[in-house]
Order: structure tokens, then sequence, then C-alpha cells
């Protein structure tokens, strides 16, 4: 295992914890490929039923690693790991619970989203800042999960969503204390565990094929492939990196 991610296994629960609090566990390329990697073996660990999948510290996940991201794209790169991570994470054959103990931003957001189900902390938050950063974040995946106008809403406008507007808005399942968070995912994730393997990984199937779009999750990619490294895109993720790099290992949000 890698130092920025720890594993835990337990009664066929497989939990992952993003391990880069000084960071709001942000995603640099060491943090994506240690969760990409962990998502494949996992798959192939047919003594794992759930993975559950939290950050450390006070954040979920605060997206990508805004100083390496910008570092890639001035160079002329167009790399992007976290989403490659996330996409694994999508395409996980077995239940994903994401353990969201504060706030999910970005790319964060966009990883919380494509787990299964979503517990929060009361401490959570979400943001989707795609177009202020001049790209396409979770255009594909959160219509379905609150709707197509409350969708268009959040990311038209990258404004913060708090616990209590998530829960109500259906982007998670429930908002439990902070203190209780761990221990209601476990029960869940055990609850999960217990059932038919097969059934579940055929009801997941099932689900997703009655609500995901093939689609647009190819249009979201081709928007990015177009809008990544654009003049407009590294200007305003610049602006942005300026913004957030002073407040790294702080509280200050996206």
């Amino acid at each position: 295992m890698s130092d920025v991610l720890s594993r835990e296994l337990r009664d066929g629960v497989a939990w992952l914890r993003m391990n880069r609090p000084e960071k709001r566990n942000a995603f640099n390329q060491e943090l994506a490929l240690a969760v990409t990697e962990q998502i494949d073996e996992l798959a192939a660990d047919d003594g794992v039923r759930v993975v559950v999948l939290t950050g450390a510290g006070s954040s979920f996940c605060a997206g990508a690693d805004m100083t390496e991201a910008l570092d890639t794209l001035e160079s002329g790169g167009r790399g992007n790991g976290m989403a490659q991570a996330v996409v694994r994470v999508m395409g996980f054959p077995k239940p994903v619970v994401a353990c969201i103990n504060g706030p999910a931003f970005g790319g964060g957001a966009a990883l919380a989203l494509a787990c299964d189900i979503r517990i929060a902390s009361e401490r959570a938050a979400f943001r989707f800042p795609g177009a202020n950063y001049g790209l396409v974040v979770s255009g594909s995946q959160l219509p379905r999960i609150v709707g197509a106008a409350m969708a268009k809403e959040l990311i038209f406008t990258a404004r913060i969503v708090e616990a209590e507007e998530a829960e109500r808005i259906g982007l998670v399942n429930r908002v439990v204390p902070h203190d209780r968070l761990d221990e209601t995912v476990w029960d869940l994730a055990r609850q999960i565990a217990q059932q038919s393997p097969n059934a579940v990984r055929w009801s997941k199937a099932v689900i997703d094929a009655a609500t995901a779009s093939d689609k647009a999750l190819a249009l979201e990619a081709e928007a990015n492939r177009a809008l990544r490294g654009s003049p407009d895109h590294v200007a305003r993720f610049r602006a942005a990196t300026e913004r957030v790099a002073p407040a790294e290992g702080g509280t200050r949000r996206q």
C-alpha cells in the first residue's frame, strides 16, 4: 500500500482511506495511481464484497492537487489521473459506499458521485466548480441523482451545497452526526456484505443500466478533451490555484 492510501479489510468490507490530510486529500498522481490499483485489485478479490471510500482528517477530498495540475497544464500536458480513478470507481462491479467525512469539492464531488451510496457527516459539503475552472464536472452523473434542473443549477453556479441541503435534494442518502459516521457506514456495509454477492452485483448492474447514460459519459469526456488546456481553462485554473494554494492544509473552501 502507498502512504497516501490506507486499506482495512474486515467482514468482507474493504475500507479505503485517502491519506493526504495536509492537502485535504487532493489527488496527485500518486494517489490517483494508488486508488486505481486498489480498485482493480479489490475487483478481483472474491473475499471483498463491499468497498468503503473515505478521507483522512477533516476533508473527504478537495479534488485534484491544483498545484501539480497547473504545472502539468502549463508545461503542455493534459493528463488527468484523478478522472481515470473516478471512472475506475464508477465501473467497479461491487457496491462502493462513500463515507463523506467533510468537504467534497470538484473531482472529490465527482468521486463521491461515482460511489453507489453516499453517507455524509453533518460537516460534509459539496461543490461542482467545473464551470468556474473552464471544464465540465459531473454533468453526466449529477442529473441522475438530483434531477436535471437541480444539476444545472449546481453546475452552472458552482455554489457550495451544505450537508442539510445535500440530503434534502437527494445528493446523499442521509446525513448523520460526525462522531457516528464511521459506525453508521460500517453497519451499512456489513448489511450489504451479508447479502448474496452475485445478486448484489447483478442488482448494481441493472440499476446502473437503467439510470446511467453511456452517451452522456462519452460527451462529457469529449467536452473536457476540447476544453482542457485551452487558454480559458488555463487562465481560470491558474487564478483558482492562486486563491486556494495559500490555504492548503486549512479550512478555506475552493
